[in-house]
């Protein structure tokens, strides 16, 4: 390991991920060219939510900046902070306005390992409050790996799960109210509203599926996250969206 070099700890999917200095670096694939273009894009266009790209080091690490601050997950529920659900909405809508400009390579290789529902634009595909620094001076998604082509309402369906907490044991009047908070935020009309919530359901399913087959495979990490039970998280998650579906859109729409 790199003299002054540490090891991070805390992610369920990468591995080998070491802080160096003000950088962080992480195992680089066939993908990595695409997020460089894809991190250097948004850094041009002046979106500031996405940490910045340095490349490829001498050991074939992809070299993204280190960003000091605290991740929380569930949201909100055990940080002060300044960063309210209405502006993590407007920072997703933000994020995604500054990639619509964005053309990838011919070429172009991703890491997309859940199949989305369109492909729309360039998304993030996990934009969750554990990938959510509160940066000492600026708020940053990190974890860019599984960018690739999706759709925007992909992307904050999925967020919708970890900033609203959508999630068993909360009460749904409560995330209902949170999901309102985030969506304000974001600036969806009433038309997108309702696709939102017939998809969160869909997304959810997804996450499990992709565990339980990977529980059934042994691909990993996805066997490691089963056997730890994480399909089963995502199984009663994707139960309480469905369940609670007409109270969401009745929150979405008051």
């Amino acid at each position: 390991m790199d003299e002054g070099a540490y090891e991070l700890a805390g992610g369920n999917v990468s591995t080998s991920v070491v802080r160096v200095g003000e950088t962080v670096r992480r195992p680089a694939g066939p993908w990595t060219p695409s997020v460089h273009a894809l991190l250097c894009h948004l850094n041009a266009v002046g979106f500031p939510g996405s940490p910045r790209s340095f490349g490829i080091d001498t050991q074939g690490r992809h070299v993204v900046e280190w960003i000091d601050g605290e991740v929380t997950h569930p949201y909100l529920r055990r940080h002060r902070s300044d960063v309210s659900l209405p502006d993590v909405g407007h920072m997703i809508r933000d994020f995604h306005e500054a990639v619509s400009g964005f053309s990838p390579a011919a070429d172009a290789q991703w890491n997309v390992v859940i199949e989305p529902d369109a492909h729309d634009m360039i998304i993030h595909h996990d934009l969750a409050s554990w990938n959510f620094v509160h940066g000492a001076d600026r708020p940053v998604f990190i974890d860019w790996d599984n960018a690739g082509p999706g759709s925007a309402l992909w992307d904050l369906a999925l967020a919708a799960h970890g900033f609203a907490d959508l999630a068993p044991g909360v009460p749904v009047r409560v995330a209902g109210r949170r999901l309102r908070s985030l969506v304000d935020g974001y600036g969806l009309d009433d038309a997108e509203r309702l696709r939102l919530a017939a998809l969160l359901p869909v997304r959810y399913r997804a996450m499990f599926d992709l565990l339980e087959r990977g529980g059934r495979t042994g691909a990993q990490p996805w066997r490691r996250l089963w056997e730890q039970g994480h399909g089963k998280s995502w199984r009663l998650i994707t139960q309480y969206a469905a369940d609670h579906q007409a109270e969401l859109i009745a929150a979405l729409r008051a």
